[in-house]
């Protein structure tokens, strides 16, 4: 492991932030801690590289792991990371800079720069994909979907060519925000419409040039050869890794490659105003507002929050095996950056382990939440009258939960199965007990369904609809048997069926079983469609079904046969 303690530039107070002893260097102390919380990665595993910025410094820089198993390099402060979704702030950043010089106007309509993008009879402005509320579907789902695989190689043309026959939007443009990494990717080609550049190389230019961030670059080639570049791996078992293969040639969602040196030095422009000023910095982390005046923490790239009272911009990224995180406290020009080459690590758990170190919370300590022993407020004087609300639920958007009634409590059955206590919070509605702002409303329709609406902060809302567990016979699973073509990603599922269970099947793809819940919903193990809403005509008929997974939405699937 490679270690760089940096001396503190001479005067500079740290108040009662840092430990009274901290002089020159940091106390051994505070490294012992720090390496505490690394001392499972080694010699024989992947492994993480730390960095500490302290106003125009890199205060501490560290190593810890392997950043190539198979020829025994170490991870060291100038490994170069894939850094995934933090290169969401550097495609922002170009086009603030864009804007300060006239160039562009965040409120202009993206079909001004990109006329090849569909007509979808919405307005989508910059702004919507800096803030993801332009309701443009994933590229990665999209992809997914379509049959190639996110370890095959993805060209930035492979992605432009899917996003230009999009057929809908998740929902209108401001209304909600949803992650979209295709937003980026759009951001990248209104660079290029612009500047007649390519994302790498204005950014090389405007951004890191400038900077020194000489060992930086959005690498949209994956056949590129870059020195000291870390692997990337999944963990497969105890102390067993294999490859994640990464081959990316695309850029504006991912693909920055750079260290802990660099980085930074980006951190310190947040405060330092190297490239840009404070005026640009201001628009990259203000927060983004829905069409309703909900305000988001998601600014241009970037998520404004707050760590132990403190201001902070912050933001983390995985892609394949590399995970990787960076915090920016510019009220006390502080940065805490760190990067893994491992599909389970937690950098930012890791980061905020570090920055509590630095950064004490003032608040005096929150009591413990009410646990389900604790409280008899949640008995229920008749549950006889709630049985009807018990069983499992499902939604559109594939939430799928129940409710169960045990000793005169009622539970709600989160996803993965841990029972949360309910509270009575009036005559057909329920509150989490610890947690009374998430609500649920349990009616029933002029139908005869019985359904439920989730509540939950600030303004969320969803509708679940109640479905029989029943199993189906193989005469009516029959009805869902068929091939099923997409007009706008050009493929086509099966639905078979065999040993009395539905199987999801594609010619790309191992096959996967298919869950009936109800009539008109099936899930299945694909992350990229593992909820589908099956539509039917007015005899009742299949006629297809809709994609309603995650980051797409609304993807329509006609039945052939």
């Amino acid at each position: 492991m490679r270690n760089y303690i940096i001396p503190l530039v001479t005067g500079i107070l740290f108040c009662t932030i840092v430990p009274a002893t901290f002089s020159q260097t940091l106390p051994a102390a505070t490294t012992d801690k720090i390496d505490s919380f690394f001392r499972q990665s080694g010699n024989s595993t992947p492994g993480y590289a730390i960095g500490i910025v302290r106003n125009d410094s890199l205060l501490y820089a560290k190593g810890y792991g392997m950043a190539n198993l198979e020829y025994g390099i170490p991870i060291t402060p100038e490994t170069i990371f894939h850094m995934a979704s933090i290169s969401k702030q550097f495609t922002a950043y170009s086009i603030v800079l864009l804007a300060r010089q006239g160039k562009l106007n965040l409120d202009d309509d993206i079909h001004k720069y990109l006329a090849w993008f569909p007509d979808l009879k919405e307005k989508i402005t910059i702004r919507n994909l800096l803030n993801h509320t332009s309701g443009v579907r994933d590229q990665w789902q999209l992809l997914a979907i379509s049959g190639t695989r996110l370890d095959d190689v993805i060209t930035q043309e492979h992605i432009v060519k899917i996003l230009a026959k999009q057929q809908a939007l998740n929902f209108k443009p401001g209304d909600e925000y949803n992650y979209s990494n295709s937003g980026f990717t759009l951001l990248a080609e209104i660079v290029r419409s612009v500047t007649g550049k390519t994302l790498r190389q204005f950014t090389d230019s405007v951004i890191f040039k400038p900077l020194g961030m000489n060992n930086t670059h959005f690498h949209d080639d994956y056949t590129e050869i870059v020195p000291n570049r870390s692997y990337s791996y999944e963990g497969a078992g105890p102390n067993h890794y294999v490859n994640a293969v990464l081959s990316y040639s695309n850029d504006g969602a991912t693909s920055l490659f750079t260290n802990i040196d660099d980085m930074s030095k980006w951190i310190m422009n947040f405060y330092g105003h190297t490239v840009g000023d404070q005026k640009d910095i201001g628009q990259l982390t203000q927060k983004g507002k829905l069409n309703s005046g909900k305000e988001l923490d998601y600014a241009l790239g970037i998520v404004v929050d707050s760590f132990n009272n403190q201001k902070r911009y912050q933001h983390g990224g995985a892609d394949a095996g590399y995970r990787t995180f960076i915090s920016v406290f510019p009220d006390l020009k502080m940065g805490f950056i760190v990067f893994s080459n491992l599909d389970d690590a937690n950098p930012g758990r890791k980061a905020d382990q570090i920055a509590s170190l630095f950064i004490k919370d003032p608040s005096p300590k929150k009591a413990g939440k009410p646990s389900y022993k604790d409280s008899t407020l949640a008995i229920l004087a008749d549950t006889a009258a709630l049985k009807g609300f018990t069983g499992d639920y499902i939604s559109d958007d594939g939430a799928h939960f129940g409710f169960r009634i045990q000793d005169k409590k009622l539970l709600w059955i989160t996803p993965n199965g841990t029972p949360i206590l309910m509270i009575r919070a009036g005559k057909d509605s329920f509150a989490v007990f610890s947690s009374p702002d998430v609500k649920f409303v349990f009616s029933v329709t002029g139908a005869k369904e019985t359904v439920t609406d989730e509540y939950w902060p600030p303004d969320n809302h969803r509708h679940l609809l109640k479905y029989d567990t029943v199993v189906k016979p193989d005469n009516l699973l029959a009805a869902y048997t068929g091939t099923y073509y997409c007009p706008e990603l050009d493929c086509n599922y099966r639905i078979v069926l065999k040993d009395h269970h539905l199987l999801l099947t594609n010619a790309k793809y191992n096959d996967t079983p298919l869950s009936v819940h109800g009539d008109n919903q099936l899930t299945d193990d694909f992350w990229w469609m593992n909820n589908i809403k099956v539509i039917r005509d007015g005899n009742n008929k299949i006629t297809g079904f809709e994609v309603n997974s995650g980051r797409a939405e609304h993807v329509w699937f006609k039945k052939m046969e």
